[in-house]
């Protein structure tokens, strides 16, 4: 009866480790067929990066950035291609020349406003927000940074 309860306990110990939420949980389509979020990167000191991607008659693709702690995140497109009446681009590699750059240096200068402002004539329809609810990302890599924001929540 004694080695029942062990190996029950450690089953339920073994299956709550494996329900732990990881970044490549965090890849997943959001709008059905045409749109959605790929290569989540944790960046370290509570800072997490996703792409982007949509591909329904046009395509494009970006990236959000978002500070876990407070929630605030930084998101740009780097390539469209036949997204209405803009013409195409792709500066993907320049993009992520910036994002580089910003996240080698000290991250008391790697602010949103500055990488923002980095990405003027690079990127396009950048905007930093701040968000109240956790994204996936953060509830992978930094669940300890949630606070008061509405706990994320996988689907299905």
């Amino acid at each position: 009866m004694r080695n029942l309860a062990i190996i029950s306990t450690t089953a339920m110990l073994v299956a709550g480790q494996g329900q732990a939420l990881t970044l490549a949980d965090c890849k997943r389509t959001t709008h059905p067929s045409h749109g959605g979020e790929i290569r989540h990167a944790d960046l370290g000191e509570g800072r997490v990066m996703w792409m982007d991607w949509w591909s329904q008659e046009g395509t494009a693709k970006g990236f959000s950035l978002v500070e876990c702690a407070s929630g605030q995140m930084l998101r740009f497109w780097s390539a469209e291609e036949n997204m209405g009446r803009r013409s195409a681009f792709d500066r993907t590699d320049d993009a992520l020349e910036v994002l580089e750059r910003h996240q080698s240096g000290a991250r008391v200068f790697a602010t949103f406003e500055r990488i923002a402002a980095d990405l003027e004539f690079i990127a396009r329809d950048i905007v930093i927000t701040t968000e109240t609810t956790e994204n996936c990302a953060c509830a992978a890599a930094y669940p300890e940074l949630r606070g008061d924001k509405t706990e994320f929540m996988l689907a299905g």
